[in-house]
């Protein structure tokens, strides 16, 4: 959609301005049942075949706590820092709406599982700043409206609404910041980077995917301005649902820039929720946002208080894997890589693939060659992640070992990653069947390079007199003779070998 918006350029927001944030991230657990009941959260079903009494909010049904959904909530809390609540309880949050069957959200409101943490995110320039954690709490997802017959898929136009429950009750934790202050310029790209790093760290603790394409992790950006000097934030707008981190960046950036403008004008911030758009990064208008009182929050009177043991706590934290910042650290010590080119191996989603396949047997060089040159490639053209090409690290190994061995030469090696991403086997495979193994035999090679000599002879004379350099025209007169299958270094010495001359 195409949205006329006054915003002011960003550099003028910025002079007259200091951006404060909120980043409200909601994670879907990857529990096998539903947060309350005993549900699958298996989403490739027929609508509404995923739900019971329990979910679905009839009379008379009660809920029954997800033991792993808690453990996951506590896990988190403790790889961001923060102290969990010996003792903390589900509240109600009502709401009239119909994706909430109940209309009432079990969720966790002034009593959190987990409190008062930070995650430490690195920029792209090498800083480090620190995002204060307000709370991470335990909560149930929505049911999923499809608002049919409108221009835009949404509830404005549309001629009716479908409404599927398998969703409403899948387990959420939301992760919510303190207010960000003091990135200035640099607030879209703490943004950004704040939600990256979170998505590394759910990944890790293997409590969810954290796929923002598939909706596993989104990020609602709470955004305000205050004016220079002053202490008082200013009117926040929240732009919901932002589901890339891409999207995150652009939307904090616009609504810098549309604040800006309207308080340039002498307008007043409305205090609402705001749809954010792909196609041209903007923002527009959703509804006036509610304040908590509007909620009228009250605990849950069918679920008992959760009190994690402290030994139970303890033992979590034990168990916690390597987190990913010092992780990539290590990582790119071993590796001797630069912050940018880790940072460049990061964003491309590339660092596990490497990693895998170093551990198949490739040395860290080529397997990060590979990856960040083939393989980021082909993802880049085909608009998937590497992990969905279907070309597998012990693949990328063995064409590894193959160029290693002198089977294969670069040129070569990048064909057989073509038949590897057209679904032509396995590498051996697809050398047999491409004809790609390099050409050792010397009595081949031998017959190319006389034969290169005898056709070239004016560069055959340049080689004698002393123009080793000329020795190239000669080497690819062999390489496209041979397909490009010949060893090149090999070729080379035979060619000088030929003419007399030492290299």
């Amino acid at each position: 959609m195409t949205v006329t918006t006054d915003l002011v350029s960003y550099e003028d927001a910025l002079a007259t301005y200091d951006p404060v944030m909120g980043l409200e991230v909601h994670v879907e657990l990857g529990t096998k049942t539903k947060m309350f009941c005993g549900c699958s959260t298996e989403l490739k079903q027929d609508a509404n075949s995923q739900t019971c009494p329990t979910c679905l909010g009839l009379p008379g049904a009660l809920p029954v706590v997800n033991e792993i959904g808690v453990e996951s909530a506590i896990k988190i809390g403790l790889a961001l820092n923060c102290e969990i609540a010996e003792w903390c309880r589900f509240a109600r949050k009502n709401y009239f709406y119909p994706d909430m069957p109940k209309n009432f959200q079990t969720s966790q409101y002034d009593e959190p599982i987990a409190f008062n943490g930070y995650l430490d995110v690195q920029l792209e320039d090498g800083e480090v700043f620190r995002v204060e954690i307000e709370r991470a709490h335990m909560e149930e997802d929505t049911g999923k409206s499809t608002h049919v017959g409108g221009a835009t898929g949404r509830i404005h136009g549309a001629s009716h609404s479908l409404l599927d429950y398998n969703r409403a009750g899948i387990p959420l934790i939301e992760i919510v910041t303190k207010p960000i202050e003091g990135a200035g310029e640099r607030a879209p790209e703490v943004a950004k980077a704040y939600v990256a790093e979170l998505r590394e760290v759910i990944k890790a603790l293997d409590v969810s995917e954290a796929r923002m394409d598939k909706g596993q992790m989104r990020c609602d950006v709470n955004l305000s301005l205050r004016p220079h000097g002053r202490e008082e934030f200013g009117t926040r707008s929240e732009t919901k649902n932002v589901n890339s981190l891409r999207s995150v960046e652009r939307a904090a950036r616009f609504e810098i820039q549309r604040h800006a403008a309207v308080l340039n004008g002498g307008g007043t911030i409305i205090q609402e929720t705001r749809h954010f758009h792909e196609e041209d990064g903007s923002t527009t208008s959703g509804r006036i946002k509610d304040n908590a009182e509007d909620y009228r929050y009250f605990p849950e009177p069918d679920l008992v208080p959760v009190a994690p043991a402290r030994t139970w706590v303890e033992e979590l934290r034990a168990g916690l894997p390597e987190m990913p910042r010092v992780r990539r650290n290590r990582l790119r010590e071993e590796w001797g890589v630069s912050e940018h080119d880790m940072q460049s191996i990061l964003n491309a989603g590339a660092v596990d693939p490497i990693v895998a396949t170093i551990e198949a047997g490739a040395d860290s060089a080529a397997a990060r060659k590979w990856w960040m040159g083939e393989m980021a490639r082909a993802a880049n053209e085909s608009g998937k992640a590497l992990d969905e090409l279907g070309v597998t690290p012990v693949q990328v190994a063995r064409v590894a070992e193959l160029v290693a061995k002198g089977d294969l030469n670069d040129k070569l090696a990048r064909q057989v990653f073509e038949g590897l991403l057209a679904g032509e086997g396995t590498p051996d495979e697809v050398v047999e069947k491409r004809g790609l193994k390099v050409v050792s035999d010397e009595g081949a090679l031998t017959t190319a390079v006389d034969e290169a000599i005898a056709g070239n002879p004016a560069i055959a004379d340049k080689i004698r007199s002393g123009k080793v350099a000329a020795a190239g025209a000669l080497v690819g007169a062999v390489m496209k003779a041979t397909r490009g299958q010949a060893d090149a270094a090999r070729v080379k010495e035979l060619i000088l070998e030929k003419l007399g001359v030492e290299g």
